[in-house]
């Protein structure tokens, strides 16, 4: 099999594959040493044929593979769609449409949280994948036949999975559960990183206001830093010196300088002063501006609610086929066991109905749980 390197060829095989009702598609990318991930192929089949585009041929446009991602005529089938549809959005400013996650489908069909994709094919297929090239070197040509091979094989099998994966969500009523969870994977907001919430993704132990005000303003450097360089984030700055910085709070270079989690003549670069007039930035926030971190807190007793909500949701996974995960995170139930209003995914739509309304009929003693030949069941409250 030859790789695609030319747009016109790229192009007449987008044509084919519009006709039919479903693609599935499976990039490889590097990101190691970028802040954006390389796009090196990209693959994708019909029921009729499969194809590997090269994506660093010289000179090709990847413009028909883009307009075919936003063809809303056909579904575009992935699996763990997040950093495909990331590359989509960069490098065309595309969100594929529509589209099916075949790692959410399979989620909300009771296969385990998270299933990797050669775990999925193992279990609906039998076969069993080739891992030999998942950490291959993809930015290296010419393309070798086992490579080919292997981005071939993610789409094909892909088909089989999807296949089965829908005929189960439509028997079972659950095509339109596994629809909105793909509302997240297609909205731009998933995707923009925007530099003043970079500080969400620190896991961090700050509590003072200014503490946070500091982390805010310190991420968000590190964030538009990376971004203008094209580096990893930690290239710029590791997690933990950013975490140290914002307790320390250095507003000068030589403070910066007693930082020992910062590599020694740091300060002295361009970035030391960079960093502290973000400190100072951080330090002059009014903390009336600074979003709230207190989580609320559960109830008397609620470490207990939580540890009953925890039990409901194993037993509600268990007895529908779901996985626990995409029906409510520990924190929805933290959030469910301090408030009955509480603004989370499991209190809305079919969780609601799947777990939600009983959640709340547990807070509030309307239902109990007991054991019945040894598993947990629900019982109603006269």
């Amino acid at each position: 099999m030859q790789p695609i390197t030319t747009t016109k060829k790229l192009a007449d095989a987008c044509t084919r594959l519009a006709r039919h009702p479903f693609v599935t598609v499976d990039t490889e990318f590097l990101r190691e040493n970028t802040y954006y991930p390389r796009l090196c192929v990209a693959q994708m089949a019909s029921l009729e044929e499969a194809v590997v585009i090269d994506a660093l041929a010289v000179g090709i446009d990847f413009a028909p593979f883009f307009a075919l991602m936003a063809n809303e005529n056909v579904t575009k089938v992935f699996h763990a769609a997040r950093q495909d549809i990331e590359i989509c959005w960069h490098e065309a400013g595309t969100i594929p449409s529509p589209i099916v996650d075949t790692q959410v489908a399979a989620m909300v069909l009771g296969y385990g949280d998270s299933i990797s994709y050669d775990q999925l094919v193992q279990r609906i297929t039998g076969d069993t994948l080739d891992k030999s090239h998942r950490f291959t070197d993809w930015t290296r040509r010419p393309l070798s036949e086992a490579q080919l091979a292997y981005a071939t094989s993610d789409v094909t099998h892909l088909r089989d999975v999807y296949l089965k994966l829908s005929a189960d969500l439509e028997k079972r009523g659950r095509t339109e559960w596994m629809r909105e969870e793909m509302k997240v994977l297609t909205s731009p907001t998933t995707y923009r990183f925007e530099p003043e919430h970079a500080w969400e993704r620190l896991k961090s132990r700050i509590r003072k206001p200014k503490e946070l005000a500091v982390l805010i303003e310190v991420a968000a450097w590190r964030e538009r830093e990376a971004q203008e360089r094209d580096v990893p984030r930690g290239r710029v700055l590791k997690d933990d010196v950013i975490s140290d910085i914002a307790v320390q709070a250095p507003t000068t270079t030589e403070r910066l300088a007693g930082l020992r989690s910062l590599p020694r003549g740091f300060e002295r670069s361009k970035w030391g002063e960079a960093i502290v007039e973000a400190v100072r930035r951080g330090l002059a926030r009014d903390p009336k501006s600074l979003p709230r971190l207190e989580r609320p807190r559960p109830p008397i007793n609620g470490q207990a609610t939580v540890e009953l909500l925890k039990v409901l949701l194993r037993m509600t996974a268990e007895r529908h086929g779901v996985a626990a995960k995409v029906i409510a995170t520990v924190d929805d139930l933290d959030r469910i066991a301090a408030d009955d209003e509480a603004d989370v995914p499991a209190m809305s739509g079919w969780r609601r109905e799947l777990f939600g309304n009983k959640a709340l009929a547990l807070k509030q003693g309307r239902l109990l749980l007991a054991i019945e030949k040894g598993r947990v069941v629900a019982v109603e409250r006269d």
